[in-house]
This record gives C-alpha cells, structure tokens and sequence, in this order.
C-alpha cells in the first residue's frame, strides 16, 4: 500500500502537477490567442493586410500568446527549473512554440487546400481545436523534457539543492 502512495506521490509531483500549471497557462494563452486571430479574422484591424487571413491572423495571435506563455511557463510553472541563462531558454521555448505554430498553421492549410472549407467555423475549428490540441500535447512534452528539463535546470532548482546540502554538512558538524 506504502508503494502506491508513494508511487501516486512521485506521479502527482513530477508529471500532474506540471501538467495542471501548464493547462492554466495555456487557458489563458488559448483565450488571448482565440480572441487576437479572431479579431483580425473579423477585420477589426483591416481587410487589406496579410494579418487579415487565417494564415497572418494565427502567425500574430499566436506569437503574442507565445510570450505570455513563456513569461507563465518560466515563472510559475517550470519555475524550480528554469535557467539564469534566459536569453537561451526563450530561444529553445520559441523553437518549441513555432513547432507548435507550424501544426496549427499546418491543420488550416488541410482545412482550406484539401478539404476546401474556409468558413469561420472550420478555420477556428482547424486552428483553436484540432491544430491546438495537437500543438498543445507537442509543446507540452517538449516544454517539460528539453527546455525545462531537470537535467537541464541551473535555476531554483538547483539553488534548493544546494541549500539542502549544506544544511545536511552543517548538521553534520
């Protein structure tokens, strides 16, 4: 019985509770991200520019929400393990983040080209269901294994250990 707790303790710490920060943060980066390409869709900023189609709208509406999921992800989710080196890590998040971009971008290419649907309904379902949801699950494991990777970390993470070990070398004196 101790090893199902412990073992439901050690999945809840190093997988649920990332995963539950992450799915807050992507709330709300999916809510700035909806309302932006939708607005442009609608041509609240114009008709006449390439951020007016659901290619331009998605590359826009999802650059913003990239940075304020990094500024979420590095600060509240992935905190224990983010880097002093943040010129690096923002780098390998956009990298990550443009992947995610590209299947979004790649679902309402399928959507208008292949299947010839090109309403509201089936760009956004394109791009904010099926290309999000795929995006979303990309990110995500790239997000927790390789950018903020433990194996990766020099922040709190690090400084915490640290800590611990003096602590145990002072108690030992």
């Amino acid at each position: 019985m101790k090893t199902i707790k412990r073992l439901t303790q050690r999945l809840w710490d190093g997988f649920l509770t990332y995963a539950l920060k992450f799915g807050v943060v992507g709330l709300l980066g999916m809510v700035l991200d909806v309302g932006i390409f939708n607005l442009l869709l609608l041509g609240v900023f114009g008709t006449d520019h390439f951020f007016a189609t659901a290619i331009g709208a998605k590359l826009v509406s999802t650059s913003i929400a990239i940075v304020f999921n990094w500024v979420g992800n590095r600060y509240w989710t992935f905190r224990e393990n983010r880097r002093k080196n943040v010129g690096l890590e923002l780098v390998e998040y956009a990298l990550v983040s443009v992947g995610g971009l590209a299947i979004a971008e790649g679902c309402i290419w399928f959507t208008h080209h292949v299947l010839g649907q090109t309403s509201l309904l089936a760009t956004n379902i394109a791009a904010n269901v099926v290309g999000l949801a795929l995006g979303t699950a990309f990110r995500f494991v790239l997000y927790r294994y390789w950018v903020y990777g433990t194996h990766r970390s020099d922040g709190l993470h690090n400084i915490q250990a640290a800590a611990l070990a003096v602590e145990r070398e002072e108690s030992l004196v």
